[in-house]
């Protein structure tokens, strides 16, 4: 089966379901109350990626396409647009977005080439008196906090605002760090929050620097933590030991235990 064919048989699938025989439940959907069920369903085909397999993947990438083609037809069921119109504007949104690719244009460097990227998408989006929007007008409100807060500091960087070096990050972080531990010594809990976001941005913008999305550096933190601490159960557990009964030194040596048997 063609690609065109499987997705002209999926967009009939869906259109079945939407249908006067089809599920009571589709039939009652809107693209807004498919936000929560798009969320969830790209966390998890990230989380396939990240942590499955092939196969994985590829089933998650599959509901993530449903809900795609379920909230496209509902809108040309409405008259409003189709399916082939995203797909076309998208064709046309990324040839206008690469001329590199489609128009010959040439960049000295890496970071030019992002800089036009910004250029043209901020034209695009005009405000209603046809200037530019603002650079952070495309930024989606519901992105994660670690995601949301690299692209402000990729945004930023690509409007010339940012620190001059690597080494003037690193000294910022010192000075955020700094600010924290005196915060923590008050009892402003307000204070407390301000510090430790201010230090969490920043080193953000230090893993951008080295190439490091803090988002995904830290879905690998909490998965090592996850694992270490399921096998520290394990161990106790084959100990005839409750994991929770055992003392800090007791479980502070099993940690030890596991990230020594990682190491080698």
């Amino acid at each position: 089966m063609s690609q065109e064919t499987a997705l002209a048989t999926f967009q009939e699938v869906v259109r079945t379901l939407l249908g006067p025989q089809g599920c009571p439940w589709d039939k009652e959907q809107t693209p807004a109350t498919l936000c929560q069920y798009l969320i969830e369903e790209s966390h998890e085909l990230v989380a396939a990626i990240r942590h499955g397999g092939p196969a994985d993947v590829c089933d998650e990438l599959g509901d993530v396409l449903f809900l795609l083609v379920f909230i496209a037809e509902l809108s040309s069921s409405k008259n409003e647009f189709t399916l082939d119109d995203a797909i076309r504007g998208a064709a046309a949104k990324m040839i206008r977005r690469h001329p590199h690719v489609f128009e010959g244009t040439t960049f000295a460097t890496r970071d030019e080439q992002l800089k036009a990227w910004e250029t043209i998408k901020r034209a695009e989006k005009k405000t209603e008196d046809g200037t530019p929007t603002g650079i952070f007008a495309s930024l989606p409100e519901t992105l994660p906090s670690l995601i949301k807060a690299y692209r402000i500091h990729s945004k930023a960087a690509r409007a010339g605002f940012t620190w001059d070096s690597d080494t003037d990050v690193e000294q910022q972080v010192e000075a955020e760090w700094l600010e924290l531990i005196e915060a923590f010594q008050g009892d402003d809990k307000d204070a407390q929050e301000h510090e430790l976001g201010d230090i969490m941005l920043t080193l953000v913008e230090l893993g951008r620097r080295k190439g490091l999305k803090a988002e995904e550096a830290m879905d690998k933190a909490n998965q090592r933590f996850l694992t270490r601490f399921q096998k520290m159960e394990t161990l106790a557990g084959a100990n005839n030991q409750e994991f929770t009964a055992l003392s800090m030194e007791e479980k502070n040596a099993l940690w030890d235990k596991i990230k020594t048997e990682e190491a080698s």
